[in-house]
């Protein structure tokens, strides 16, 4: 027994001792790599998040370098602790949309008529996040904008290759569209969003469904901090944030050489912009500028050009061009058909640059545009607006104004 003793006691200082050593590389990581700009407001309590993070991350490339599993698999499991519970309002079912796994909330009070569906799209780099870390948001925004809420569990990367995710996004919207009234949904009123990666799926989606006249047109889409360009990773809110958790310019690179199975080697190239055609760019340069960018959000900005076309890396690389990823692309006629848009940007965010120009995008085509800037967001706040003391300010109103949103339609 006291052998036991013995051996439990070293091993949990063995353990103690790993830990401590994983979060002074993590805070070490963070303090050398990162720089948090003085106007933000609550830069302790996102460091010691980030820590968390990078953390998970040691982890899993420990994992991976021994051959136990892969890397996006430890990071996979750690977020899966998270599991908000369902809200006693609500009735919730998983279900299957066209062969997609999907989640509907449904509120249990009984309505007048029928009620306003949403579609949820999650983000996560299309290779981690899930419907259930993303529960609390589909709570909220299912009880007190009283929708019926669909979140899609589309499968991730790289199980899951390019296309697939905003083609089972697709196609489960379509089946909730075709089949809105046995939820007691007005199928002339739903609406899509997501967030991060969510939002380029949900942008593509939106445009994809215009070309669907067998479907009623959608109510309106919600473009939470989408990436919706991979022409120039050197605008404004890249430089500013370059350096930014949770989301670096270089992890913007990084986590979309992963989503598509690609070469982390292509990383520099993709960055200062090889990968771009000269056409391209003399097509293009129209909607991806810094020079449509307002003047506030620019503070000192100097113009970063495109470096020379490199065929080589383009023809590794065709996709991130394609406008099934960088949806800013479409063609006029797409765009002026898309429904009324709510759009999120937050400060502190590399992708602000790229919600702005798709915002300009759709004014110059006559799409109503809502508009929201979260000062003092950041890059994945909307995941932390019931974490206890880890719930940022700007997550909570951005999840209102969302509301509010849905409840103006």
């Amino acid at each position: 027994m006291e052998l036991l003793y013995v051996v439990l006691l070293v091993a949990g200082g063995v353990l103690a001792t790993l830990l401590l050593l994983l979060m002074l590389v993590a805070i070490y990581y963070d303090l050398t790599r990162t720089k948090i700009p003085p106007e933000f407001d609550q830069p302790l309590k996102l460091r010691v998040l980030y820590w968390g993070g990078i953390m998970l991350f040691i982890v899993a490339k420990i994992c991976e370098l021994l051959g136990i599993c892969r890397q996006v698999d430890v990071i996979r499991f750690g977020l899966s602790f998270r599991r908000p519970r369902l809200d006693p309002s609500l009735l919730a079912k998983d279900l299957l949309f066209d062969g997609v796994p999907v989640r509907v909330y449904q509120p249990k009070s009984p309505s007048a008529g029928r009620r306003k569906g949403m579609v949820l799209i999650h983000g996560g780099a299309g290779l981690v996040g899930s419907i259930d870390l993303y529960q609390d948001i589909s709570n909220r925004i299912a009880k007190e904008a009283d929708v019926v809420l669909v979140a899609v569990r589309y499968g991730l990367s790289p199980e899951h290759p390019y296309p697939s995710q905003y083609k089972q996004c697709l196609a489960a919207t379509a089946h909730f569209m075709q089949n809105a009234e046995d939820y007691g949904v007005d199928p002339s009123q739903v609406v899509i969003f997501g967030d991060s990666a969510g939002g380029n799926f949900t942008s593509v989606v939106a445009q994809q469904l215009t070309k669907r006249p067998d479907l009623p047109k959608l109510r309106a889409q919600a473009l939470i901090y989408a990436g919706v360009q991979a022409m120039d990773f050197n605008l404004p809110s890249y430089v500013q944030n370059a350096t930014m958790p949770l989301l670096s310019q270089e992890n913007v690179v990084n986590f979309g050489l992963e989503y598509f199975s690609q070469d982390l080697a292509l990383k520099d190239d993709i960055l200062r912009g090889s990968h771009v055609p000269d056409d391209f760019r003399l097509k293009y340069q129209k909607w991806v500028s810094a020079d449509n960018i307002p003047e506030k959000f620019k503070r000192g900005y100097q113009q970063v050009p495109l470096a020379p076309y490199k065929p080589e890396v383009y023809k590794q690389f065709p996709e991130l061009l394609d406008k099934t990823f960088s949806s800013i692309f479409a063609e006029d006629h797409i765009i002026k058909k898309l429904p009324e848009t709510f759009i999120v940007t937050c400060e502190y965010d590399v992708f602000r640059d790229d919600t702005l120009l798709y915002k300009k995008r759709l004014e110059d085509c006559g799409v109503k545009v809502r508009w929201f800037h979260a000062e003092q967001g950041f890059h994945g706040v909307l995941n932390f607006t019931d974490l206890g003391p880890f719930t940022f300010p700007a997550g909570v109103e951005i999840v209102d104004r969302i509301i509010d949103f849905v409840k103006s339609l």
